[in-house]
């Protein structure tokens, strides 16, 4: 083949390589704009994983670059003057010039041809080439990509942080994060070695610091000074160097397709990810090693190319899903400026979800030790006795929520069975409940009980609106009190325009074909195209559910529960006033945030008054209706902001469910984000559910301030 290469970086030069070497009668050509010896930029970082795939793919080329590099396994955060260090984390840190140098050499070794200085403005500049097979390399401003827009459907997604790659003329001996605050904002730093005297020094701030701190105007000159001004305690008298070192926005590249007839994208001409997690380079790398094996496997291009994308796809779609998370991270990170050193390094260490409590444990079990006894150190406040040196792991903790004391962190819920007849919960109530409180868990939560007939969503759902309901769970309460350690927490819902549906075994939100009963909601919307229209609320109609409610929460003090939890989520009446999609009200309890709010509100506030000081009471809000026009996070953040003030001591963080239109975004963890948002804006302590089925995932996710429980998906 005849193959032309665009871009003269790692992942060109790379996939050249790599390409000859596998076939040499491969005519293959490289045209980079820039002269051999120009490079911007300073150092780059690998993993041990990539040096692996490197050694694999061409031996000489390994060689020579780890005999340049330099190693080190600790990651530092520098956080309020304190150094927080976790080892076990290896890394190679190699000067980008020199490993350009080395890439060149070997190019020129197997017979690839570079030409420098070609600054092409126009793909119709490359017709003498006669190319089979065009590799665009060429960058975040790929012309490949922009002449072929219609085709590639880039999507570029600009980050909200500024930050400037400098060079520090001292060597770090570890991945060293720092942060420092002044009168202008909060200046972050990733900062790593990469010779015997030098060091890649990336600063990012926010724009709005970066403009108090007037770097909207600086020269370099200017930036740098600023800099060594900021860092001067962890710089101790080292320059800062510049190297074309303008502030910049971090650009996330995705596109629909990699390739084009015989044309494909490589490195970040196809993707880009948020530095934080992971290297450019790196990338483009892997990338080149896909794209030469896919040519040994296929002989055809269009297979080969085909071929390439479809391995590489999967790999970097994860990958950006974790830079993203790591991106909004340092975007964020005022949101933990209240944390303890301790907590503020393992919630920069575990910010993307790649890295657990267990990795660490295994990484550097001198770390995690000294995390499991700062935090059950935090947690003996409460009432623990253990030794120091001995102690559980955070998900075995207590939490105390007002007067009650949770024996740990991990909750688990018992779903409708559908069993229940007239609203009275029975034998298979009481052993579904008992089963997950004999298990471990620190809290069991009854399904959500309807708090009259009309609020039921089957006519199989639970109650709490009779003398008789409270008698049978005022039974289930003391025989789990009794043959366990668990605390027991009473849901309270309605329905709204999603009852008077059939046993989910029938499908989800089918009304029932027979004996229907009217529905409630905050307007006439349906929950979906086949359901009832349900009736807009009047003041009847809210004065009687607020009795319904307040009396529900009474029978539900006199059962015994130890924890009451109001439902506001999940498309159900009290969350279709939250809902701008489902509430189109004109009156006081539409429109604004603050006036849909309004009627739960209220509710809330009728609970409270009858539900003693001591106990705690719970929220379940979506924080999100995965919908355009819907609930957002600042929106939850807002809504617990004003739980709290009106004595609300825990929100749940649910999602979705709102309408059917909704498009969400399912996964391991995948409500966690959100908790974390809420928890640590509205400084309220949450209980985050979303397909937690493991003890690590609480491990990491409770020390690391992203919750305070967790609602674990468990066979049980």
């Amino acid at each position: 083949m005849k193959v032309l290469i665009l871009g003269g970086g790692p992942g060109g030069l790379y996939s050249g390589l790599l390409l000859k070497k596998a076939n040499p009668s491969h005519q293959i050509t490289v045209l980079e704009r820039n002269p051999p010896d120009a490079t911007f930029g300073w150092g780059i970082v690998f993993s041990d994983r990539t040096l692996a795939s490197l050694r694999e793919a061409d031996y000489k080329t390994y060689k020579e670059i780890t005999d340049q590099f330099v190693i080190w396994e600790a990651i530092d955060v520098v956080y309020r003057k304190q150094t927080i260090r976790c080892e076990g984390h290896v890394f190679a840190g190699i000067s980008r010039k020199t490993f350009l140098q080395i890439l060149q050499r070997r190019c020129s070794e197997v017979g690839v041809e570079m030409k420098f200085h070609c600054d092409l403005t126009e793909l119709t500049q490359l017709k003498d080439y006669n190319y089979d097979v065009l590799i665009a390399s060429d960058g975040l401003n790929s012309l490949v990509r922009k002449t072929y827009a219609d085709v590639f459907h880039p999507d570029l997604a600009v980050g909200k942080s500024k930050f400037v790659w400098l060079g520090a003329a001292r060597p770090y001996d570890s991945f060293t994060y720092i942060f420092e605050e002044n009168e202008h904002g909060l200046f972050q730093v990733h900062a790593y070695t990469f010779d015997g005297s030098t060091s890649t020094f990336i600063v990012e701030c926010t724009e709005q610091d970066w403009r108090n701190a007037g770097l909207d105007k600086a020269s370099e000159a200017e930036t740098i000074a600023y800099c060594e001004k900021v860092f001067a305690d962890n710089l101790g008298g080292a320059a800062l160097l510049s190297n074309r070192s303008l502030w910049l926005d971090f650009i996330t590249v995705r596109n629909k397709t990699w390739r084009h007839e015989n044309m494909v994208l490589l490195g970040d001409a196809a993707h880009t990810a948020y530095f934080g997690i992971g290297s450019g380079t790196k990338m483009a790398m892997e990338d080149a090693i896909a794209l030469a094996n896919a040519f040994e496997r296929h002989t055809e291009v269009e297979a080969a190319l085909n071929s390439y994308e479809l391995e590489r796809r999967p790999v970097i779609e994860s990958l950006q899903k974790a830079a993203d998370e790591s991106r909004t991270y340092f975007e964020d990170t005022r949101r933990y400026l209240h944390f303890d050193p301790m907590q503020f390094a393992f919630r920069l260490l575990t910010r993307s979800g790649r890295v657990t409590c267990d990795n660490l444990r295994i990484r550097d079990p001198n770390y995690m030790a000294a995390v499991d006894r700062w935090y059950w150190k935090r947690a003996g406040e409460i009432d623990c006795k253990t030794p120091a040196l001995i102690v559980p792991a955070p998900m075995l903790t207590p939490l105390r929520l007002r007067k009650l004391t949770l024996p740990n962190r991990a909750v688990l819920e018992v779903l409708s069975s559908g069993t229940a007849a007239e609203g009275m919960p029975g034998a298979g109530h009481e052993n579904e409940l008992l089963r997950r409180a004999q298990s471990g868990a620190g809290l069991v939560l009854t399904e959500v009980a309807a708090v009259s007939p009309e609020g039921r969503i089957t006519p199989g759902c639970a109650g709490l609106y009779t003398a008789e309901h409270q008698q049978a769970w005022a039974k289930i309460v003391e025989v789990i009190h009794r043959l366990s350690a668990a605390k027991v927490g009473l849901q309270l819902g309605h329905a709204g325009r999603r009852g008077s549906t059939r046993p989910r075994w029938e499908g989800l939100d089918r009304p029932l074909r027979a004996g229907n009963w009217p529905l409630l909601s905050a307007s006439t919307i349906p929950y979906s195209p086949a359901s009832q229209t349900p009736k807009e609320m009047k003041s009847a109609d809210m004065a009687k559910v607020r009795q319904d409610f307040a009396r529900a929460a009474q029978r539900g003090l006199e059962a015994g529960f130890d924890l009451l939890q109001l439902h506001f989520a999940q498309g159900y009446l009290l969350a279709s006033f939250l809902s701008p999609l489902t509430n189109r009200r004109t009156d006081d309890y539409g429109g604004s945030l603050e006036n849909r709010l309004r009627f739960p509100l209220e509710i809330f506030d009728d609970v409270r008054a009858v539900w003693p000081q001591e106990r705690p009471i719970s929220v379940a809000i979506s924080a999100t209706d995965w919908a355009k026009g819907g609930m957002e996070g600042a929106d939850a953040v807002q809504i617990a902001c004003v739980l709290k003030e009106h004595g609300c001591d825990l929100v749940t963080v649910l999602g979705g469910q709102t309408t059917v239109d909704a498009e969400p975004s399912y996964g391991p963890g995948f409500l966690t984000s959100f908790s974390d948002r809420v928890r640590n804006e509205a400084r309220i302590a949450t209980m985050v559910a979303g397909q937690l089925t493991s003890t690590d995932q609480v491990n990491t996710i409770v020390p690391a301030g992203r919750a305070d429980l967790c609602i674990m998906d468990l066979p049980v």
